[in-house]
């Protein structure tokens, strides 16, 4: 049976994902919580891996190593650079960069890349999963025909361990990796998939522009558990896509 590795910005993605699963199991591994169980002839392997490059390279090698999965799937939330993206809106990792990074350096080593990227096959999915979920792919010319739709990109995400804030250092994102969101864990999760030879989509939805300090985007008001279910839910389909496939 092919296995599924989830990996989750949120401890509530991963527990609404835990309640879609039969059979499932519980287990502290490696500094994570690794819920895994089946759906639809699958078998899922899902944890939260905690914020940071180090935390999610960490979580998705130990999820490579130790259940050998088909693909690693990760979704969370990320401050949006390109204007045309609003809140909620999603774009899915074509490319994915490390902005703090000397990626020079880091191609000196195995798989000698400085940038990477989701499988456009899994990419493909997400596309069609998205649009199944009512979003419109932000390329098309649809502001005339749906006011403020729900968009899609397939574009590229910036990865670095510092939250991104105020005018200087949202340009500085954008200067140094003319990316359409930024984060902190997608380019990492991406490396070390292409470093172990497996496939990988990374999707982010966007919960800021990018214009508020860390402790004022904590206190503002974001339904954590809408976008929670929003997430799993596009997750899971694409993993039935997957499935339905084999």
């Amino acid at each position: 049976m092919a296995t599924i590795a989830i990996i989750g910005a949120l401890e509530k993605e991963i527990m609404q994902i835990k309640e879609e699963l039969s059979d499932v199991c519980e287990a502290r591994e490696a500094g994570l919580t690794v819920v895994s169980g089946e759906l639809d002839g699958l078998t899922v392997v899902a944890t939260t891996a905690g914020m940071g490059t180090v935390n999610a390279a960490a979580a998705t090698q130990h999820l490579i190593s130790k259940y050998v999965p088909q693909a690693v799937v990760f979704s969370g939330i990320a401050g949006g650079l390109n204007p045309k993206l609003h809140i909620d809106d999603v774009v899915i990792g074509k490319r994915l960069r490390y902005l703090d990074t000397d990626t020079a350096l880091i191609a000196e080593s195995a798989p000698g890349l400085e940038e990477f990227v989701s499988t456009p096959a899994l990419a493909d999915v997400a596309a069609a999963v998205l649009a199944e979920h009512g979003f419109v792919d932000e390329s098309l010319d649809v502001a005339a025909a749906e006011k403020d739709p729900k968009q899609f990109l397939c574009g590229t995400i910036a990865t670095g361990d510092r939250f991104v804030t105020g005018d200087a250092m949202r340009n500085a994102a954008i200067e140094a990796t003319h990316a359409d969101c930024v984060e902190m864990e997608g380019a990492a999760i991406a490396h070390i998939a292409a470093k172990n030879g497996v496939d990988c989509l990374v999707l982010r939805a966007i919960s800021d522009n990018c214009d508020e300090a860390y402790d004022a985007f904590c206190e503002r008001e974001f339904d954590l558990d809408e976008y929670a279910r929003t997430a799993s839910g596009i997750t899971l389909d694409i993993v039935r896509r997957i499935a339905a496939a084999q």
